[in-house]
This record gives structure tokens, sequence and C-alpha cells, in this order.
């Protein structure tokens, strides 16, 4: 390459062998300066991680800033070469790099950027190549018979989003609710996304615990699967686990819950292979997940708020809080509208819980107003970095 000192980044590809490297590319690393360089890797894999490649890349290339990269298993590259395209397509967007292809429907997806929330069609478009509901309902400490109740009364409101767990105990109520609400032609499989999470206390058996939330739900794929605590000593092995069921085809997208540090997030991360389409932490206007929001980013990974009203015993906090109530009357709107409006459009998606259908039906009605630039900033900035759960 004659040209070699004109480039400031450089795309590095190459298909992992063995956990390792091609001796093409080390010699292809040895024979040029990196100096300023940024080095962005991208592989395809056989079930090897890409950690320990890019940990060499960096080795070699000591001078130049390497980026943690995209890889892919190559069996999903040549099966499904769609949600490949889109998935590529949308790492490169976030990242700053336009996209061109030939094909129609690629085109129509790779022109959003995964992260960037549209609020007119109230999705987002996550990392992973697949659109998510940006408003929906949580199921945490819904009865199952709440719980059938009020998910059939979200899809009948037109919430597309569901959000369970294995240690909620409801998934099979959701997945009744669910299938009540086909068989009524309200919605159909292919409109609602569905998220559940694994337990810890069974990151051990992973592939297992897949099965047995989809036996539950009755479903025959999970759009969103996330681990739902950060648990160091076996975490990755789950993680790895959601996404060998990715590959299968039992999952479309994977995630993480409850990591509230940097440097906890990148521990999984760099021990894995898929970027986490999604982090669900504790997240409303006295706890607003700056920090993370922030380097999350970096990955096209997205944030999800649970207890977006502050959760139970907390909401009349948020609600009585007077910037709030303030906010409200202008709007002739309830304090829940205002306060789940201010987590759309500051880039969160929010999954309010209630087992109230006037509840439910309130907290999906807030596409028919927008907050100001003055009045975000107001919310935004009753920030106090204070969480209301200990967990």
């Amino acid at each position: 390459m004659t040209d070699w000192e004109d480039y400031d980044t450089v795309f590095l590809g190459y298909p992992i062998w063995n956990g390792d490297l091609p001796m093409a590319v080390y010699t292809f690393l040895e024979d040029h300066d990196w100096s300023g360089k940024t080095v962005i890797p991208f592989n395809t894999h056989g079930g090897s991680g890409q950690a320990g490649t890019v940990s060499s890349i960096r080795t070699a290339c000591s001078c130049a800033t390497v980026e943690s990269g995209i890889a892919i298993t190559g069996t999903t590259a040549q099966n499904d070469r769609q949600n490949t395209r889109q998935t590529v397509n949308a790492w490169l967007e976030t990242m700053g790099f336009a996209t061109q292809t030939g094909n129609a429907e690629s085109s129509a997806v790779s022109g959003e950027a995964a992260g960037q929330f549209d609020l007119e069609s109230g999705t987002v478009l996550l990392n992973s190549g697949y659109e998510m509901p940006i408003l929906g309902l949580g199921t945490f400490r819904l009865s199952d018979s709440e719980c059938e109740n009020s998910v059939y009364h979200a899809l009948l409101y037109g919430g597309r989003l569901i959000d369970t767990a294995r240690i909620y105990g409801n998934e099979a109520a959701v997945g009744r609710a669910i299938r009540r609400a086909i068989d009524e032609g309200i919605c159909t499989r292919e409109e609602i996304f569905v998220t559940t999470k694994m337990w810890t206390s069974d990151f051990d058996n992973g592939d297992a615990a897949i099965d047995a939330s989809l036996e539950r739900l009755g479903l025959d794929y999970i759009d969103l699967m996330i681990l739902h605590h950060s648990q160091p000593s076996n975490d990755v092995t789950a993680y790895q686990a959601m996404e060998r069921a990715v590959e299968a085809g039992k999952l479309r997208s994977i995630g993480l819950s409850n990591y509230y540090t940097p440097e906890d997030f990148d521990r999984l991360v760099n021990a894995t292979t898929i970027a986490p389409a999604l982090l669900q932490n504790e997240t409303h206007l006295y706890h607003q997940s700056v920090e993370m929001k922030e380097h999350i980013a970096q990955y096209g990974t997205v944030m999800e708020s649970w207890f977006p009203l502050g959760g139970r015993g907390q909401t009349q906090i948020l609600f009585n809080d007077p910037t709030v109530v303030s906010i409200a009357e202008a709007h002739d709107k309830t304090s829940a509208q205002i306060i789940l409006r201010w987590h759309l459009q500051a880039g969160n998606i929010a999954i309010p819980g209630s087992s109230n259908p006037d509840h439910i039906l309130e907290n999906l009605s807030i596409y028919d107003f927008a907050l100001t630039d003055a009045e975000m900033d107001r919310l935004t900035a009753l920030d106090r970095n204070e969480r209301f759960a200990d967990y």
C-alpha cells in the first residue's frame, strides 16, 4: 500500500482461527507503521471470542488506538445475510461511517443509526438490527392473574413491548395474554417485542434456562433476553449461552441488566462476541444513569429504564416534585405522562408497570405532545444520582 500515510483509520478484517489471528494478519501488522492510527477490527468466527485477537492487535500496534470492533459467527453471516448486513450497517453508523447498499430494504434499515430514537414510530433500532418499541409494560411484582390482565390490556391499547423475567414467576401469564390478543386479532406475534431475563441461579445452565423461558412463554423465539444481574463468577458463561441461542434463532437480541460501572460492563463485553443491544438499569429523574449511557453508546447499546417512575413506594416522590407538577400543568398532562415523555426524549426505553388498565392506557398515551428544550433541561437538572433500590 503506497499511500499508507494518508489513512488515519484502518478497518482490519479477518477470520478467527482457533481463537487467534491468521498468520497473514500478524505479518501485515509487523510490516506497517501504526503510529497515530485508529484500528477497527471486524471478523467472523466459529465460536471463539474476539477479545483475545483484539488484545493481540493492541500488543502489535501499541502506538495505535484499537477499538473493540465487531465479530459475527460465520454460520450467521452465511445463513442470515439480511440481518448480518443490518447489524454491520448499524454498527458502522454508530461510529459515524455512512453505509451504502444496493438493496432497498436494507437501505431503509441502515438509514437509521443504531440507538437513535424515532418518536414518530415509537421505536429504536438496536445494534442487533432489530427494531424495538421504546415504551411498554413492565410486569415486576404482578401476580399471574394481574400480569395476564395487564399484558392483554397493554396490547389492546397499542403497547407492543412487554418485559418479564424468570424470577417474576409470570412468564406463562405473559404468554397466555399474548396468545389471547393474537387470537382476537389485536396484533400479530411479529408486532410484539417480548423481553425476559435469565436469573443468576441459572447462569451455569444458560442453555436450559433459555429453553425453559421459551416453553413457559409458549413462543418460538424471544425478542430480547438479558442477564438479570452482574455476577462475575459466571455471567460470561451465561452470556455465551445467549450468544449460542442467537445463532440458533431462539433469541433475536441479547443484553444486560444491573451493570452499574463501565468497568463491570466492559469486563463482560471484552470476554464475549456480541455487543449487548441494551442495558436495563434503574433510571429515573433522580438517577439518570448519565455515566453508563455515555459509556455504552460506543457499542450502540441503548439504556432501558426500570423504575422509570421511581418504583412502587417512590412514585409519589417524583409525581409531586414541583418541577414535574408545573410542567404537567402546562401541558394538561399527568405527572406520570411528563416523566415518561422525558424518558423517551432523553433516549431511555421505559417500561412502567401497572395492574390498572386505566393507568396502562395513561402511560401509553404520551405521543400527542412534546416537551420543549427548556422543559427537558429543567427535568434533567433534577438528577441527584440517587437510587431508590439497593439491588
